[in-house]
């Protein structure tokens, strides 16, 4: 029996070639997300966001290695969708269109070269790369004056609950005589966006039930107002225990890096209730999203 996958040099020209052009079509957008990136502190994140989707594939490769791979023509429904969203947002000065027309031009590609096994690998991997795309101002604008508007009011609530004499001036907490502003650096939308990126791959990574999961994403919004809510109440507390300047550098300098514990520390317990609430049946084996292989049964 001959294998049909081509060998040597001749299996290397199409993918070599079509990376290529993908490459040469798309470096103005991820040059731009990149700057996006290294300017915005919301988007830091997004720098390890390939990184995990690599390790994903990666980590998958034994799947595809042992797939019989068939180049699929039906490949070129989502390359086509993918040019389609480019051109539309090259016409429409959309940048964002842009960016995420890469998905489905990446399906696309996944299916001309190796047919629905080489998509069930990295369709996953390929999803992920989502959350590197910086989104639309717009959005950004609607997001951040509801969130900081609501880190304000939360904020305020928790000094209060624990004693302290607090108020809200606008978006300015107002504790004895010091005033903490939470500006919209400070309204979380930065947090949400990490904390759904790390909800989704930490759903994708544990061997939990579909259901687990998907309460895990969901989880992400709640989970970064809280952690941006301890922020503000700690800071808070600085500032009337310790001083401006103990304040300042836990709110604008330490913060951000410690409420990433903290978020992982109530992913990690809400998994913990979760596998107390529901019951896993003896003989169900779980695996992690995305490496479910379907078991041979036997035949009568």
């Amino acid at each position: 029996m001959t294998s049909s996958r081509p060998h040597g040099w001749r299996a290397l020209i199409i993918p070599v070639l079509l990376s290529g052009g993908v490459l040469w079509a798309y470096w103005p957008a991820l040059r731009e997300m990149a700057a996006k990136w290294f300017n915005d502190p919301q988007y830091s994140h997004a720098y390890l966001v390939p990184v995990f989707s690599a390790w994903l594939l990666w980590s998958k490769r034994g799947e595809l290695s042992a797939a019989d791979l068939r180049p699929s023509w039906w490949g070129l429904l989502p390359l086509l969708a993918g040019v389609a969203l480019r051109v539309a947002g090259a016409f429409l000065y959309f940048d964002w269109l842009e960016a995420v027309s890469l998905l489905p031009l990446l399906w696309g590609a996944a299916l001309l070269l190796g047919g629905w096994a080489a998509l069930r690998w990295s369709w996953l991997a390929t999803a992920f790369l989502f959350y590197m795309v910086p989104l639309p101002h717009r959005v950004e604008t609607g997001l951040s004056h509801p969130l900081q508007r609501l880190a304000t009011v939360t904020g305020t609530y928790a000094l209060q609950t624990f004693g302290m004499p607090a108020f809200a001036e606008g978006n300015v907490i107002v504790v004895n005589q010091s005033r903490i502003g939470v500006v919209e650096a400070c309204n979380g939308l930065g947090m949400l966006i990490l904390f759904f990126a790390v909800a989704a791959g930490l759903a994708i990574v544990v061997s939990r039930p579909l259901v687990d999961r998907v309460v895990i994403l969901l989880s992400a919004a709640p989970v970064a107002v809280l952690s941006n809510v301890i922020r503000i109440t700690a800071t808070s507390v600085l500032y009337e225990t310790a001083g401006k300047k103990w304040g300042d550098l836990v709110f604008h300098d330490l913060a951000g890096w410690l409420m990433m514990p903290v978020a992982l520390g109530m992913l990690w317990t809400e998994l913990w209730v979760l596998s107390r609430l529901l019951v896993e049946l003896p003989s169900e084996r779980l695996m992690p999203l995305g490496f479910q292989r379907a078991t041979p049964q036997a035949g009568g």
